[in-house]
């Protein structure tokens, strides 16, 4: 293997990251996907020939966070037939390693001078993939199949040419193919773009300077992994996490429980106590488990090492889930809301062990998903559309020495998915927003707080309309604290018709009229710390800010405040705080 100086890994190393970004820009400009375009529900990386990590600089880590496994099913099941310009499609959980079926995976194997050397995969949320509903998140679905179309692996394009005939099966079987044909070819464009960079940097730095890069770039990142987790205490820590319900039997918790052992510089995360797999969508497979648990475990490394874990990241760590359970579902179980729940409860689990096993780094869960999808007919161009968004979501955790941050969304992509504007969305749906911004008194209290929940109130200007809250969560449970820090806060939802308001619970199913208004209160993210602990001038702050109320400044934290004066009382405070 040929030695590499400094300066060449450093190039080398930043431009399978730039390639990636690279990537999601094509996207970015040419999907037409409201989802991805806009929102950026969409993951992208770079593997090597026996399917090892070589780049994942930013996604969701269900989408690719274990991509290798997805790689080496590919690998295996396309032995001896992969050729230059082939383009492998493949949504399925169960025969290709896919979280859920609404997120597509285009996987390009790239090779130079006739020897594969490298796969790039791009994976993205679709307007739709059949089944008994738009959107995916259909909340009591018989079986897999009645979520939607299950794509186990095929080529949709053999030495850049298009298979006509498989592409016409697969849109034939979507509510919106010429949308999802778009998606489709910018996703294809994208990898294809992705060989060409990487094509381009072996012209330059030559085969084997290039592996040999690869290769120090993984033993850096083990190295670094493998000192942050011998500086752990040896042990086992224990966390667990629950969704409201199964979407089928309902109101009954469906728990995620981890034991995370510690040993030398190892760790173990065993998901064995965990409830068995559910009738209802919540199940999620082996493979989102696995990708989740990772995610959590580098949440508590170094944050200079946040966009360059690769295969060394991975060697140290080992993610134990018997078949048949929640986070380890079993051909036919349905799995479509399983990115949320029980993806999230995967997430916080892990997080909670974590934050016992090191409590200077204690990190809490943020705001629980308060989502849903909505499809009906835009009158204004008697089309129909579906729609999701993440703009209700609550802020995040705290995390120990900081608050929560308010407005990022989605705990599962850590903030890579974004939130929409008002006015990209008014014009896309026949839907009005009466109301947007934080709640005061939302969030977890702590001696560092969670960010804020959101009051999201919108008008269906359109006709009929179906709701589908099969990624909302955490009505029942909340997402756990650390240290003494408040939970996350409990999220409701109401169905405002005729000056009528009813309450509108996740996953379940409702019709909508024209007019009616949909209101959503979240909970904030959860707190780190003891709240009478924390600075009272930062508790000034968040009252003058409307974050929290003067009521609840004195109730939780201990401070007294003078609003009018807009101080902090001393004696007083020292007094509530004495008790």
């Amino acid at each position: 293997m040929a030695q590499v100086d400094p300066l060449t890994l450093s190039t080398v190393w930043h431009s399978f990251q730039n390639i990636c970004k690279e990537m999601r820009h094509v996207l970015d400009r040419t999907c037409q996907n409201y989802l991805i375009a806009q929102l950026h529900d969409l993951s992208v990386g770079i593997w090597d020939a026996k399917g090892r990590t070589v780049s994942i600089p930013i996604g969701l880590s269900v989408q690719y966070m274990g991509g290798k496994l997805a790689v080496e099913y590919v690998l295996e099941k396309f032995k001896g037939n992969l050729n230059p310009g082939d383009v492998i499609l493949v949504n399925d959980p169960y025969h290709g390693y896919c979280c859920h079926l609404p997120d597509w995976g285009f996987y390009r194997p790239i090779f130079y001078q006739g020897e594969l050397l490298f796969w790039t995969l791009c994976r993205a949320h679709q307007m739709d993939t059949g089944g008994a509903f738009p959107g995916g998140y259909f909340p009591n679905g018989y079986d897999i199949h009645a979520e939607g179309l299950a794509i186990p692996g095929i080529k949709v394009m053999e030495a850049d040419r298009e298979r006509e005939d498989v592409m016409e099966l697969i849109l034939n079987n979507v509510r919106w193919p010429q949308g999802t044909r778009i998606d489709n070819y910018a996703q294809i464009a994208a990898v294809r773009l992705c060989e060409q960079r990487i094509v381009a940097l072996l012209d330059k730095y030559g085969k084997q300077t290039v592996l040999a890069c690869v290769e120090e770039m993984m033993n850096r990142t083990e190295r670094a992994v493998r000192t942050t987790i011998a500086k752990i205490p040896d042990g086992t820590y224990f966390g667990e996490a629950a969704t409201d319900d199964d979407g089928t039997e309902l109101d009954v918790p469906v728990w995620v429980r981890v034991e995370v052992c510690v040993k030398d510089d190892t760790l173990t995360f065993d998901f064995s106590k965990s409830d068995k797999q559910r009738k209802g969508f919540v199940n999620s497979i082996y493979n989102s488990t696995y990708a989740n648990a990772l995610m959590g475990a580098f949440m508590f490394m170094d944050p200079d090492l946040g966009e360059f874990h690769n295969e060394g990241s991975i060697r140290p760590i080992t993610v134990v889930a018997p078949p048949g359970l929640v986070v380890s579902a079993q051909y036919p179980a349905t799995v479509g809301a399983s990115p949320v729940s029980v993806g999230s409860q995967t997430l916080q689990a892990v997080m909670s062990a974590m934050s016992k096993a090191m409590p200077d780094h204690a990190i809490t869960s943020w705001g629980m998903r308060n989502g849903h999808y909505i499809f009906g007919i835009d009158p204004r161009s008697a089309e129909r559309y579906v729609t999701t968004t993440f703009d209700m979501d609550g802020g995040t955790g705290a995390v120990s020495g900081y608050d929560g941050h308010e407005g990022p969304c989605g705990m599962g992509s850590l903030g890579t998915v974004n939130k929409g504007n008002v006015e990209e969305l008014e014009m896309r749906f026949p839907w009005t927003y009466k109301r947007w911004e934080f709640v005061a008194d939302s969030a977890g209290s702590g001696k560092w707080r969670g960010g804020c929940g959101m009051h999201w109130e919108v008008r269906n200007d359109g006709g009929e309309a179906g709701v589908a809250t099969g990624s909302s969560d955490g009505e029942i449970v909340r997402g756990p604290g650390a240290l003494g820090g408040e939970p996350t806060r409990n999220n409701r939802g109401f169905l405002i018709r005729e000056a009528e308001q009813s309450v509108v619970r996740g996953h379940r199913l409702y019709q909508l009229k024209p007019g009616d208004t949909l209101l959503k209160l979240t909970g904030g993210g959860a707190g780190v710390g003891n709240p009478a602990e924390r600075d009272p001038q930062d508790v000034l702050w968040d009252v003058l800010n409307e974050y929290v109320s003067v009521e609840k400044a004195r109730e939780i934290y201990s401070v007294a405040i003078d609003p009018l004066a807009r101080r902090v009382i001393e004696d007083e405070t020292r007094r509530l705080r004495s008790r």
